[in-house]
């Protein structure tokens, strides 16, 4: 089964210029962002997930792209949540530059493959220049949103 990004990501979990100034900062306001999303949720129980998935190693995949990850009980589907930075942050990436994409993916806590799968489209879409270009150069939400759908 190939799962899109349509099939985890809504216009309501797409932002742009979200007001963070660390990576710290980052992953509190994704955990409070999401925590409001899942009933029965909790941002700290979020934020420390998130947290220990970066403490396995930085989740900053390179070319300003971070993809922070993990696993929820309260998660019954995958679901993402799309940022772009109001500023580049500071992420720890791979290639240690700053981080102004993010893709949060949240998955329940036994899909393992289904994870796997939305991880690896994930990469692949971030890959591409064009699809990095078109998602920073959106000018409102809605198209951001757009872009995100795009395949490249």
């Amino acid at each position: 089964m190939d799962i899109r990004i349509e099939d985890i990501l809504t216009p309501e979990r797409t932002l742009i210029d979200a007001p963070v100034s660390s990576k710290k900062k980052l992953l509190e306001y994704l955990a409070g962002f999401i925590a409001e999303q899942l009933s029965d949720s909790s941002a700290d129980d979020i934020y420390e997930r998130l947290l220990s998935r970066e403490r396995l190693g930085s989740t900053g995949i390179g070319e300003g792209i971070a993809i922070p990850h993990c696993r929820l009980k309260q998660c019954d589907q995958a679901m993402g949540v799309l940022l772009r930075l109001m500023e580049p942050v500071d992420y720890d990436a791979i290639d240690r530059q700053p981080v102004d994409l993010v893709f949060a993916l949240l998955v329940p806590e036994e899909a393992t493959e289904q994870h796997l799968q939305v991880l690896a489209m994930l990469a692949r879409n971030f890959s591409e220049p064009a699809y990095r270009e078109a998602l920073r150069k959106a000018p409102d939400a809605q198209q951001f949103y757009q872009r995100a759908l795009s395949e490249y």
